[in-house]
């Protein structure tokens, strides 16, 4: 696929997927979205991608929905989303990074607000620039928590802080993003930072213990601890009949670095 919103690229073991409309603040259009999709599917089948960083250019992460495309979704009374095709799928722009089975890490550097903090808040961590910006701002659009933000948020950072941060709409700076439990490490460079983290995942950790390890934490979060404990027990005992377990065993006792498996198309 041809890029056109978006710049999608390698460095090491990470696959970049950089916004590229900074004239906009990186606002999403209906291509767009569609662009970021088809990247972090890509990054997803591609062996040699341990984990894929999302970004923008510029000066801002994303401002959320472009203006034109928001006039088009409330005049039309409903946003397009991937449900429309496909029933199963969840619903909310960006729920499918959920369940992307490599760590996805957004690099936060200037503004994320409406869309762009769903992004944000949908990747499985977050690491801001010391610039970083970021704000609910639905409220102040007449809309509500959106695309799963009611589900995410008050895991992060609790219930109150959930309902402030969405009833008030302030624009709040990364380190207080940071001591709420908004973001969750601060870099002067976070795209560099979220590089040099999933370089020493590839290092350190098996990716397909990543991905279920990933799943499990999901997974378990709406359920209750019967349940997620039996089905924690059911992934122990088949992760530890694995080449990977073998693999880790043995360097550990040969006093070496692992070559864990790869994840992704042959």
């Amino acid at each position: 696929m041809e890029y056109r919103d978006i710049e999608y690229s390698l460095n090491g073991n990470a696959a970049i997927v950089q916004l590229n409309r900074p004239e906009k603040l990186n606002a999403f259009t209906p291509e767009t979205l569609t662009e970021i999709r088809h990247a972090v599917d890509s990054a997803a089948k591609d062996q040699n991608v341990i984990g894929i960083v999302i970004t923008g250019a510029g000066r801002g992460f994303s401002s959320g929905l472009d203006a034109a495309s928001l006039v088009s979704v409330t005049k039309s009374g409903g946003s397009q989303t991937a449900r429309q095709h496909d029933p199963e799928a969840l619903p909310g722009i960006f729920s499918y990074l959920l369940q992307t089975p490599k760590p996805v890490i957004a690099a936060i550097n200037g503004v994320a607000a409406g869309g762009g903090l769903v992004l944000a808040l949908m990747c499985d961590i977050r690491i801001a620039a010391q610039d970083a910006r970021l704000t609910t701002v639905f409220l102040k659009r007449g809309l509500i928590a959106e695309h799963g933000v009611s589900w995410i948020l008050p895991r992060l950072v609790g219930s109150g802080r959930a309902l402030d941060l969405l009833w008030m709409s302030d624009m709040i700076g990364a380190e207080e993003a940071h001591r709420i439990g908004l973001v969750d490490r601060l870099a002067d460079d976070s795209v560099q930072a979220a590089v040099d983290y999933i370089e020493k995942l590839a290092i350190t950790s098996p990716p397909g213990a990543i991905a279920e390890t990933k799943r499990l934490i999901y997974d378990h979060l709406g359920v209750d601890y019967r349940t997620a404990l039996q089905d924690a027990a059911r992934s122990t005992d088949r992760f530890t009949d694995t080449d990977d377990a073998r693999e880790g065993a043995t360097a550990f006792t040969e006093k070496r670095a692992p070559r864990f498996q790869r994840l992704g198309d042959e």
